[in-house]
């Protein structure tokens, strides 16, 4: 305690307060994330709509095609971190574990604007 005293407080609570590494998020929290980033995806016109993959094909290639939208300002690169961080957490469990898929290729489906939200192009729309 003499210590603190001749140290300063802010020295010695420093000290006492351990430093915690961090956190490497899980498959889930960045699920949640990705979740919270796409929130409603609102929009007033296609052109807003924009088509995200969210992770990974054991063969490659996302497991999912996500719509978004770019109204109230552009969260594109934030949502590609997250996704990317997925597609890698999902990549190196599926290697340690020896996962195999059926190889088969999910393209894009595109998104449009309905009812004030992006939603993905139905499979007849996507294809024209």
């Amino acid at each position: 305690m003499l210590l603190c005293a001749l140290l300063g407080l802010a020295a010695c609570q420093s000290a006492a307060t351990p430093t915690t590494p961090t956190e490497v998020p899980t498959e889930a929290t960045l699920q949640q994330q990705i979740n919270t980033a796409i929130g409603q995806a609102p929009c007033t016109a296609d052109a807003q709509c924009r088509t995200i993959g969210v992770g990974a094909k054991a063969c490659g290639g996302p497991m999912a095609w996500r719509p978004w939208s770019t109204q109230g300002g552009a969260k594109g690169e934030a949502l590609q971190s997250l996704t990317d961080q997925l597609a890698t957490l999902q990549r190196q469990r599926q290697a340690q574990s020896g996962m195999v898929s059926t190889c088969s290729y999910l393209s894009d489906p595109g998104a449009v604007c309905q009812a004030q939200r992006c939603v993905l192009k139905k499979t007849a729309d996507a294809n024209s």
